[in-house]
């Protein structure tokens, strides 16, 4: 892969990364219940720190990403180092995949009966399917990538 192609992904990496970063912060400022709110009640409401908290996966993922990436661009793809980066954002999906749905139940049982929660669940639903996407697909890479070395470690030893 080109130089510049690995620069642009990482660079695109790093701009999901700062928009991510950017939302987390503005959103609890406009959000419905938070309007009435000063600013330390704001960001000491329990479900915005459950957001911060659970998105840690999320910013690991991306800098295992970011990583693998920078092992792509060395011509280190297949080295052990590439396989746990995948193995690395396999469980970082899975593990934002399980936070939202324990986000989804938190609503679910919490949300005023008033309240209509079934935009809050599709966008769930759907970033869920998303993670889910991403674990597997990690997962198949990882496996291949994984024969691929194990490969490249009994030719190095037969030479």
């Amino acid at each position: 892969m080109k130089k510049v192609s690995i620069v642009f992904l990482q660079a695109v990496i790093v701009l999901i990364s700062i928009v991510a970063l950017a939302i987390l912060i503005r959103f609890p400022l406009t959000e419905g219940r938070a309007k009435n709110l000063d600013l330390f009640s704001i960001y000491a409401d329990p479900f915005i720190l459950y957001g911060y908290i659970s998105s840690t996966a999320f910013f690991i993922a991306l800098y295992n990403a970011f990583k693998l990436l920078g092992y792509i661009g060395q011509n280190k793809v297949f080295s052990l180092p590439s396989v746990k980066a995948l193995k690395n954002i396999k469980y970082c999906a899975v593990a934002v995949g399980i936070l939202i749905v324990i986000a989804g139940l938190y609503i679910n049982m919490a949300h005023h009966k008033d309240d209509d929660p079934a935009g809050f669940f599709a966008i769930c639903f759907v970033t869920c399917f998303a993670s889910v996407v991403v674990a597997t697909a990690a997962a198949i890479f990882e496996k291949i990538l994984q024969n691929a070395v194990d490969m490249k470690s009994e030719n190095d030893l037969t030479i």
